[in-house]
């Protein structure tokens, strides 16, 4: 844990699954419903920071949250990025994108292109998310 890094100091969002290493989690991020974050539990900034098994465990958790939002939200795409550039803490961000958010199809990050549509989640999504991550990564731990 580094003091003052908020990934090592907060979930970072509300939680999905976790295990020993890292932890995927709900962003709520209200122009981008259903925005995920998976983290790695021990301060890295890197992917290279890690060692080969490492890179592969967290990679996996990122594939099964795309496939799990992918199955809930049927988004239009979902995009996988890892910055960091403003919390250096490695983390990957898990968007689903849909045709008519106020950014597609720049980064949403970028400059909007049109007013936000308004979307809402399923009631149960973090529920159904959970269990997705839980069926296809065995349960979570912690």
């Amino acid at each position: 844990m580094k003091t003052g890094c908020a990934l090592c100091e907060n979930a970072g969002g509300e939680l999905l699954w976790e295990d020993d290493f890292c932890r995927a989690v709900w962003a709520y991020d209200p122009d981008h419903p259903g925005f995920c974050r998976v983290i790695w539990d021990k301060h890295a900034q890197e992917m290279t920071d890690l060692r080969p098994p490492d890179r592969e465990r967290l990679m996996r958790v990122v594939f099964a949250t795309e496939h799990a939002l992918a199955e809930v939200l049927q988004p239009d795409k979902i995009n996988l990025a890892s910055l960091g550039n403003l919390t250096p803490h490695l983390h990957w961000h898990v968007i689903p994108r849909f045709a008519d958010d106020s950014h597609f199809p720049q980064a949403v990050w970028g400059t909007p292109q049109r007013e936000p549509s308004p979307r809402t989640l399923p009631d149960d999504f973090v529920p159904s998310l959970a269990g997705d991550l839980a069926a296809m990564l065995g349960p979570a731990q912690g």
